[in-house]
């Protein structure tokens, strides 16, 4: 294995990666976001990023799946900073790490908010339904599941990335 160095859109030179990193590696200008997307396809666990009202992050330990749309989607309660801060600016990051943590990618993008939950056979749930299999398989009793997503006031966010850096592991080339 090499280190390749993908960092964010304006930083080119060899020297960067050094500093950044600690480990020499060829920088290349910006990351693909389709491999951005694959790499955070791959890897479930995550940190969401939102915007407070006075500017600072906040963030929190997530489940994400992305779907083949290239969105990421996680289920949030409607009682938590997060909600409150993508309802007023739709936008986050999602920091996404690999199981050893020397490999990482940063989605950034539009967040939409699906309404809250309101009813157990609502379109919010449905889709917190596909979410859960998508990230756990099958529930051992669905009617308890969508009772509790109705109840703990959940819904999902969508973000669609448009931006993505990080710095991923690649295999060395032959």
């Amino acid at each position: 294995m090499t280190w390749e160095v993908i960092v964010g859109r304006d930083a080119t030179d060899r020297g960067a990666a050094e500093r950044n990193t600690g480990r020499p590696g060829p920088v290349r200008p910006g990351m693909e976001l389709t491999t951005a997307v694959e790499f955070a396809r791959a890897h479930r666990q995550s940190v969401l990023t939102t915007i407070r009202r006075d500017g600072r992050p906040q963030l929190s330990n997530v489940l994400h799946h992305v779907g083949d749309d290239g969105v990421a989607r996680v289920s949030i309660t409607a009682d938590r900073a997060k909600y409150h801060n993508l309802v007023r600016t739709p936008w986050a990051a999602l920091h996404v790490t690999q199981d050893d943590f020397y490999a990482y990618v940063v989605l950034e993008g539009a967040a939409d908010v699906a309404p809250v939950a309101a009813a157990p056979d609502d379109a919010t749930v449905e889709e917190l339904v596909a979410l859960y299999r998508s990230l756990l398989g099958e529930h051992p009793e669905w009617d308890d599941y969508r009772a509790a997503m109705v109840a703990d006031r959940r819904t999902v966010v969508r973000l669609t990335p448009d931006r993505a850096y990080g710095m991923l592991r690649l295999p060395t080339p032959d």
